[in-house]
């Protein structure tokens, strides 16, 4: 089955139906999602070295808190 023949099959669904297949396609995203993010996080990952970068700034005092970073972003509110 095409790409195409799948679209054009899902416009003829019914509205709930389309809605369970949305559902569930959009599960399946997440689940793909945490998948990526668990192994980029993992031993090895790719987001392990941004993590250990991280690490570094704050023991070296490089990094400033949370808080502090966030006054300097935000703008005093008009009246």
């Amino acid at each position: 089955m095409t790409l195409e023949a799948i679209k054009e099959a899902i416009t003829e669904l019914p509205e709930t139906e389309r809605t369970s297949l949305a559902s569930w396609l959009n599960a399946r995203d997440a689940e793909a999602w945490d998948r990526q993010i668990e192994a980029d996080f993992s031993e090895g990952g790719a987001g392990m070295a941004l993590l250990e970068q991280w690490d570094a700034e704050i023991r070296s005092g490089e990094s400033v808190s949370l808080d502090e970073f966030l006054a300097t972003r935000q703008t005093p509110r008009r009246s």
